[in-house]
């Protein structure tokens, strides 16, 4: 058993999906975010500078005494060095290992889409494991630049219109390629899960990280013998940006499990 919290980070908002599901798995752990909204998005960013955020959201994490850390952000699980991650002193964990083993399982016809940041796109990191995991497996993939500043702005209301302007444009070509299976590739995305299912049908099997991810977490904790012993854990959250714009905000994303303090930091000096 370790009582210590688990460290969770993201370049904005997107990783509290990855919280709320945490939460309603692992009620009993404490957990630490950082949410990056100072630098957020990082999708359209160079590689070297998203491997230099990621050290520094890395750092402050420890410094909070962390037991396990999860990047629940696409883009730096599709670009932080593997061999990096396995060189700290604590679990990591992205999101990329767990959607694309579960996106496989999920797949009929062997047609998957992928939606992600610029960054995650261009990394070919989904594309890699399901050719793997998928023999004869056909991508479709599909850069969503403007859905992270969309999301990040509260414009995730069912049949938003300019949510599903956007939407409809990113998605038709995953309709054309009649894919059964769709990775929704960045944690922001399952906001807009309920607009993206009207548009791809029912037939279409939604892959969301965040809670793919969190269920593989709980599974190693367990393994590694991590888990909490106290029933009720609580969240802390820390923002690099004002935190008046993100508790606005965060409760859409964590629903039943708003609430917890939330303090800025300087996380350039991590």
């Amino acid at each position: 058993m370790d009582n210590r919290p688990i460290g969770v980070f993201d370049s904005g908002l997107g990783g509290l999906t990855g919280v709320r599901e945490l939460r309603h798995l692992l009620p009993g752990e404490d957990i630490v975010y950082f949410g990056d909204t100072g630098r957020v998005p990082y999708g359209p960013r160079g590689k070297d500078t998203i491997v230099q955020y990621t050290r520094q959201d890395i750092a402050f994490l420890l410094s909070k005494n962390v037991k396990y850390i999860m990047a629940a952000c696409g883009t730096v699980s599709s670009t932080y060095p593997p061999e990096e991650a396995a060189q700290l002193p604590v679990p990591f964990c992205g999101v990329v290992g767990a959607t694309a083993r579960t996106a496989a399982w999920a797949t009929k016809n062997r047609r998957v889409g992928v939606m992600g940041t610029p960054a995650t796109i261009r990394s070919g990191s989904y594309e890699v494991l399901l050719k793997q995991l998928v023999p004869g497996v056909e991508i479709t993939k599909q850069a969503c630049p403007m859905l992270v500043p969309l999301v990040e702005n509260g414009y995730i209301q069912d049949g938003n219109p300019v949510a599903m302007l956007l939407l409809q444009e990113y998605l038709e070509p995953m309709q054309k390629a009649g894919v059964d299976t769709l990775i929704l590739g960045c944690t922001h995305y399952p906001l807009l899960k309920g607009m993206i299912a009207k548009i791809m049908g029912d037939d279409v099997t939604l892959i969301d990280p965040g809670k793919v991810t969190a269920e593989a977490l709980k599974r190693d904790l367990s393994e590694k013998g991590l888990l909490a012993d106290r029933a009720n854990g609580e969240a802390h959250y820390f923002v690099s940006d004002d935190p008046d714009g993100f508790i606005s905000v965060a409760d859409l994303f964590l629903g039943e499990y708003r609430g917890g303090p939330v303090e800025q930091i300087s996380i350039e000096k991590y």
